[in-house]
């Protein structure tokens, strides 16, 4: 049980970290829970099918099929979460001034909701299908019963779901007006640390053998799969072995997002403000 329990626990946790960033990102914007819950909802249903089909995924690309999948949903959820950075870059202080009463630009419908549902969606389906791997396997192997892999399973949860709703408490306890500032460059951390796991699934698939030395070796110090190598892995995409072009294309990342946020707010000053109605 101890063992299903850990796992559950890790791979909640993952996702729920994720999770509690978007849902504070979007803290008094319209129909954020909704569009968060239909995310999250679809990547359990997704991850049920990715478990099902997992054999014919990974018999794909000559047995690499598993390690291109992990690789494509990790680069469209950094595409996404580029994309929220952005658009909060020219339309966060609106909503940190109106928090209750948002700007027609919101009410709207131009904040990516969308975008941010499905990082949510594609975060549960990515630890949603090890986990429902896993216990399979558990099962098959006949190594538990049915009722204590269930009671490990659920204690994962609870435990992965309760650090995650920590954070997010932790995250609302800031200032309205710092808020944004926080969430935004935890999604820039986090949308390089998915950038470089996906250059670590091509590393494995095969597809991408360049800059492949280790850079440095921090295992004796941090393992990557310790509790808190796990969260650091999940918030910032801490490695304790990162391949130089993992840590390339991980610098790259942050300067990519941040030259474009930077950009957004210049042509939003830069835009003439409207005449005042008569």
């Amino acid at each position: 049980m101890l063992a299903t329990l850990l796992i559950v626990f890790r791979e909640v946790l993952e996702a729920g970290l994720i999770v509690g960033i978007v849902l504070a990102a979007t803290k008094g914007v319209p129909g954020r829970g909704v569009w968060i819950a239909f995310g999250v909802v679809a990547g359990v249903a997704g991850a049920c099918m990715v478990a099902a089909f997992a054999g014919e995924i990974g018999a794909l690309f000559q047995g690499s099929g598993q390690e291109l999948f992990n690789a494509g949903v990790l680069i469209v959820a950094v595409g996404m979460l580029a994309w929220h950075n952005v658009w909060m870059a020219s339309h966060g202080r609106e909503i940190a001034q109106e928090m209750k009463k948002v700007g027609s630009e919101v009410a709207s419908g131009e904040r990516p909701l969308l975008a941010l549902a499905i990082v949510c969606g594609l975060a549960v389906l990515r630890e949603g299908s090890e986990v429902v791997l896993f216990l399979y396997g558990v099962l098959a192997a006949g190594g538990t019963s049915m009722t204590v892999m269930i009671l490990g399973g659920a204690l994962g949860v609870l435990a992965g779901a309760a650090v995650s709703a920590l954070l997010y408490l932790g995250l609302l306890a800031i200032p309205t007006r710092l808020l944004f500032s926080v969430t935004s460059g935890l999604i820039t951390l986090l949308a390089a640390g998915l950038a470089a796991q996906a250059v670590a699934f091509l590393h494995q698939a095969g597809y991408f053998q360049i800059l492949t030395s280790t850079v440095w070796d921090a295992s004796w110090l941090l393992p990557e799969d310790s509790l808190v190598g796990r969260l650091l892995h999940t918030l910032i995409g801490y490695s304790d072995r990162p391949s130089a072009a993992q840590l390339l294309v991980y610098v790259l990342t942050v300067a990519a997002i941040i030259s474009l946020m930077y950009s957004q707010r210049g042509s939003r000053s830069a835009a003439p403000k409207p005449a005042p109605a008569e």
